[in-house]
Order: structure tokens, then sequence, then C-alpha cells
């Protein structure tokens, strides 16, 4: 089993505002807590949670899809994470909904089955966060039809 280290670099540039570094080909990006915290002039650090699930689960249903030659494109996804206290009063991610839309009809995309069966299982963040923060993800194609609702504990 390989391991490999993923480096990211906060500077702090005034109150809550955190210059983020990725490496020198990626642009930095800025973080910022809403008011009355911060000045929301970057997105929060739920905001990047939410991100950073979202797009994962877009890249490993995307990749999914690619191995069997389908083009899903373009996929769609809304991330709503769920901000309230827990039991001890303190402000805490409760819970995560991931909605991916394909950019087609289901019936256009073949070994779907197969790929819905497994695609969630190959992303890294949303397996990760998903022991701490339950997260239910549904897929949908371009007509709305539900073809995968799971919820992953």
């Amino acid at each position: 089993m390989s391991s490999k280290t993923v480096r990211v670099e906060l500077t702090q540039r005034s109150n809550y505002q955190f210059v983020i570094a990725f490496d020198e080909k990626i642009p930095t990006l800025l973080g910022d807590e809403p008011a009355p915290l911060g000045e929301g002039k970057g997105p929060s650090p739920v905001q990047l949670l939410a991100a950073a699930v979202g797009n994962c689960l877009s890249d490993s249903l995307f990749f999914a899809l690619q191995k069997f030659k389908q083009s899903p494109e373009p996929i769609h996804t809304l991330v709503e994470a769920e901000v309230g206290r827990n039991e001890q009063g303190r402000m805490r991610v409760l819970s995560m909904t991931a909605k991916l839309h394909l950019g087609v009809e289901a019936h256009e995309l073949q070994q779907l089955d197969r790929v819905l069966a497994q695609f969630e299982d190959f992303c890294t963040v949303t397996q990760s966060v998903g022991q701490g923060i339950p997260i239910h993800t549904r897929v949908l194609d371009s007509k709305g039809i539900i073809l995968k609702d799971s919820q992953a504990t």
C-alpha cells in the first residue's frame, strides 16, 4: 500500500481571512468566514469541505463512466451541508447531501448500473469524510429521474 502526502499552506491575511496555497502551479485561494465573524470575501471552511466532497464524487462518477467510454457531460453537482449544534452545543457539520445530475438521459449510457454500484467507493474524500459525517448521495439523469439514492455513514 502506497501513500502520498498532500500539502496545503494557509497564511493569515487578516482576522479570519487566510490565503490558501496549494503549489506553485495552482492559484491561491482566499478563505474567509461569513459575517459576523469574517467578511465573507472567500469560501468558508464548510463551503470548502462541501466543494471537496462534491468535486470528488463528480470526478469519481465521471471517471467510472469514462472507463466504459461513456459521455455523461455535463455533470452538475449540488452539495448542501447541514450545520448545527451537536450534543455539547458546538457548531458542527451534521450531515451533507450531494445531488449529481448527469448531462444525458440514463438510457444513453451503457454499464450505468455497474458504475452506480461502485463509483462512490473510489471517492477518496467522500469515503474519508463519510466516516464522521453522514453523506447522502443521489444521482439523477438529465430528465431528473433518480438513478441512485444512498446514505454513507
